[in-house]
């Protein structure tokens, strides 16, 4: 093995040592029930459980994506697990969103995020970046007022990796938060990690999908925590 092959893999074994045991199962669905579970909140979702699984649905007059959500109380580092499918190319991306409601800081208590699309993977921080309502940050970004210093900054707090995702088939999604990181992986393969200040947030409370905007689906879903001592 290339001395730089060696120290890669050296780095990657390290890594994966020092991840987090996320083996405390906090909430699972296989959506084998018959619709949404009590478990389940919902914000102007059209979404319905079918045929053993969530079919994402954003209706067409709404004027917000569609979000399935779950609560919980608040931890730092969080895992979610989820199988999905782009049935057609209707179906621009979906979102797994950690929130935390009580946070008063950031719009919706938005705190990171990853978005998943045929093409490709983007993960944000969302507390200190895009929906950062200090200073009027939020509302100049929605305005289109930002200076062009603020928009280096928020270019900052978004990473983007290539993905190719067929249509129709499904695939398997890890979203890992642990301290100041948020890691995806899908079908077992790393597909980027990214470093921001706010995804180092303590009281995560709220887990979303929300569908942009229909023709994802959805199956064996499940949310863990760190082991605890």
């Amino acid at each position: 093995m290339k001395p730089l092959q060696l120290l890669l893999s050296l780095s990657l074994l390290s890594s994966a040592a020092l991840a987090a045991d996320y083996s405390r199962v906090i909430f699972a669905d296989d959506f084998s029930g018959e619709g949404f579970g009590k478990a389940w909140g919902h914000y102007k979702s059209s979404s319905v459980v079918k045929d053993g699984m969530l079919v994402g649905i954003t209706a067409p007059t709404s004027d917000h994506s569609a979000v399935d959500n779950i609560r919980l109380e608040g931890e730092r580092d969080l895992e979610v697990t989820v199988k999905f499918r782009f049935v057609s190319d209707k179906a621009k991306s979906f979102n797994v969103w950690f929130d935390d409601k009580n946070y008063k800081g950031s719009h919706a208590g938005h705190i990171c995020q990853a978005t998943i699309s045929p093409t490709g993977v983007q993960v944000a921080d969302a507390k200190t970046g895009g929906f950062d309502l200090a200073n009027g940050l939020y509302d100049r970004k929605k305005a289109n007022q930002l200076t062009e210093d603020e928009k280096k900054m928020l270019a900052t707090k978004v990473q983007r990796f290539p993905a190719k995702l067929t249509l129709q088939d499904w695939h398997t999604l890890v979203v890992q938060t642990e301290g100041d990181e948020i890691r995806v992986s899908i079908d077992g393969q790393a597909v980027g990690s990214f470093k921001s200040p706010g995804i180092n947030h303590d009281t995560k409370s709220l887990v979303s999908l929300t569908t942009n905007a229909i023709d994802v689906h959805y199956d064996d879903f499940s949310l863990k925590g760190v082991a605890k001592p």
